[in-house]
């Protein structure tokens, strides 16, 4: 089994929940279920922020143009149904229904056939950042999988590869060493440049505008990179605690 994840980043204007999440920085949306055939899709999404931020991420899932997942520039004539299953001040759980047509393309279908059934799926969703992690047995082709996917993205998004490795942890990495062993060279560039830069000092040296600019990076590029990179050291430092048996139990996409 391996495990693959890379992100899209959407430009402005091509997908209304990044619209939306971009809007409401401190809101997020992740999968708690995602299950497709070779014509349907099925999934539930959990999503945080404020009521304004869950009014406009639910207007995103709602509105006709969005079609769960589906990549396709145009109108690709889906049908879709989401409904609320559940709406607090703070959090949104949506259910969505989404029947593809021929010229409809999405993650998951391209992943179901270059990389076989029974591939696993979780999603997590920050600002234009749309985050997918699968779990696939490795046998399947993952360069034609990514060209597949950056060809149905086009210009609306970058894509962006994050890890790809063995879905069991390597033993030989040793205790405490988090669980995915390390930074990517993206996060890790970032959080080096932000402390040389006198990001994470008080008051700050620089802002993240200024920074963002140094690395030659988007903004929402680079506060995303530091939010991996920090919650993924923040794992490492807490990692002994697993050892002792007195860890937390985590999801590994687990925002909450």
């Amino acid at each position: 089994m391996r495990e693959l994840v890379f992100a899209l980043e959407y430009e402005p204007g091509r997908n209304r929940v990044a619209d939306a999440l971009a809007e409401h920085p401190d809101s997020r949306v992740r999968s708690l279920s995602l299950h497709v055939t070779a014509d349907r899709l099925w999934r539930v999404d959990h999503a945080i922020g404020t009521p304004a931020a869950l009014d406009d991420v639910e207007a995103a899932f709602l509105d006709g143009d969005y079609y769960a997942d589906c990549l396709a520039t145009d109108d690709c004539g889906a049908a879709q149904t989401t409904r609320v299953l559940d709406r607090t001040d703070d959090t949104l759980v949506l259910y969505t229904d989404w029947e593809r047509t021929p010229v409809c393309a999405s993650v998951p279908h391209i992943a179901r056939e270059h990389l076989g059934d029974g591939v696993l799926f979780e999603t997590r969703h920050e600002g234009r950042h749309y985050t997918w992690r699968l779990i696939h047995s490795g046998v399947g082709d993952v360069s034609a999988f990514f060209d597949d996917v950056r060809a149905a993205v086009g210009d609306a998004a970058r894509t962006e590869l994050l890890r790809t490795t063995p879905a069991v942890p390597d033993d030989s990495r040793g205790e405490g060493s988090g669980r995915s062993g390390r930074l990517e060279p993206e996060q890790e560039a970032a959080l080096r440049a932000a402390v040389e830069h006198g990001y994470y000092e008080s008051p700050r040296a620089i802002d993240a505008s200024e920074l963002a600019e140094h690395l030659d990076v988007p903004r929402s590029t680079l506060t995303y990179r530091l939010r991996r990179a920090e919650a993924q050291v923040i794992e490492a430092h807490f990692a002994d605690d697993e050892v002792g048996g007195s860890a937390v139990g985590r999801h590994p996409l687990n925002d909450r």
